[in-house]
């Protein structure tokens, strides 16, 4: 698991981003924006596309004049050597953060709903190791997994999306302004960090064949999750009404549940299987990322040894809080509202210092 290693394509690419921006629509996503924004929470999701626009913008910019360097490298060439490493490393906490909550959730969706006799941390310790094993695999096999499960996931999600909206009514979806156009922003704002992952990719950029495929492969990817995550939220209003949306803990889950296929009336064991996939590839993802980022600060090449600790560690930090399914979503909830300011700000910052320093002067006019 070396930074060396060999790189992926556009595809492995698209397809890793696809699965695990685009996973956020069966967590706790939605409820985040349902208890604020109401009705209107897929206008806030448009909305948190638009702001999104700007820090990818900026990012893909610095990087295309930065083409060898990872984020942790841009960190240091930009900010120095002290002040870089102490922005990687507040990204390292940040991210780990992030893991933490996320698999938390993830395994509170999966003892709650679907195996409410095993223990969760038997859950938890099955969902780690499979992860771990994958995040040790390196990219390659991260993203050729990801590639090869890309079109049973998506199909299965689209099936299921255009079956709920069969059985939806539209008239749910009004007032399309909900709680008010000043609501609607203010949770945009706040929010803005669910797409935050478009800024840690950047963590990988040098092991994606060529800068155009990581630049076409990122904005390809942002624009059918914005689409995608969009289009979920309003067929959740559809299916269960703005008066109880928004105090449903997992609107996906619950429309799987909801929905039946004629005779087949637990469809649920149809879904479950492929969204237990994307888990696994996600949160393997997530694991190389913190991984490779720690091994870059602290100069460790054999990081992949560090894969046994940092699981016993996510595990007992996730499995600690009491009452998980209220916890956990405030917790991540307060971490969302953190990090939106510093995503919308830092890729400014960034391409701030790299147009003083001058680095656009010798920006490479042709892609490779």
């Amino acid at each position: 698991m070396k930074q060396t290693e060999g790189k992926i394509g556009i595809r492995e690419y698209v397809a890793i981003v696809l699965l695990t921006v685009g996973t956020k629509l069966s967590d706790d996503t939605p409820t985040l924006l349902y208890s604020t924004a109401k009705n209107s929470a897929w206008i806030s999701m448009l909305l948190i596309g638009v702001l999104t626009v700007v820090p990818i913008f900026l990012i893909i910019k610095v990087f295309s004049v930065h083409r060898d360097k990872s984020l942790h490298e841009l960190n240091l060439h930009l900010f120095g050597n002290i002040l870089g490493n102490i922005l990687s490393v507040g990204m390292l906490a940040f991210g780990f953060a992030a893991v933490v909550l996320d698999t938390a959730t993830y395994v509170n969706i999966i003892s709650t709903i679907y195996f409410t006799k095993t223990p969760s941390i038997a859950l938890y310790i099955i969902l780690m190791i499979v992860c771990g094993y994958g995040a040790k695999k390196g990219i390659e096999h991260i993203g050729s997994a990801a590639w090869v499960a890309l079109f049973y996931l998506k199909t299965t999600l689209a099936f299921a999306l255009i079956l709920a909206f069969t059985k939806g009514n539209l008239k749910f979806i009004f007032p399309l302004w909900g709680p008010g156009a000043s609501e609607i922003v203010k949770t945009s704002a706040s929010k803005v960090s669910i797409f935050a992952d478009f800024y840690f990719v950047g963590i990988i950029a040098p092991v994606v064949n060529t800068f155009k495929e990581f630049k076409k492969g990122t904005l390809l990817a942002f624009s059918v999750v914005l689409i995608e995550i969009t289009v979920a939220l309003i067929i959740y209003v559809m299916l269960f009404d703005f008066t109880s949306i928004e105090v449903i803990s997992y609107p996906f889950h619950e429309l799987i549940l909801y929905i039946s296929i004629g005779f087949l009336n637990n469809v649920e064991s149809i879904f479950l299987p492929f969204w237990l996939i994307a888990a696994f590839i996600r949160f393997a993802f997530y694991l190389y990322l913190v991984l490779v980022l720690f091994g870059a600060i602290f100069k460790i090449k054999e990081y992949e040894y560090l894969v046994p600790v940092m699981v016993v560690l996510i595990i007992f930090l996730g499995i600690t809080p009491n009452n998980a399914t209220h916890t956990v979503p405030y917790l991540r909830e307060q971490l969302l509202t953190i990090l939106s300011p510093i995503f919308l700000i830092l890729p400014c910052l960034m391409w701030l210092v790299a147009k003083v320093r001058g680095d656009f002067k010798n920006e490479v006019k042709k892609d490779l």
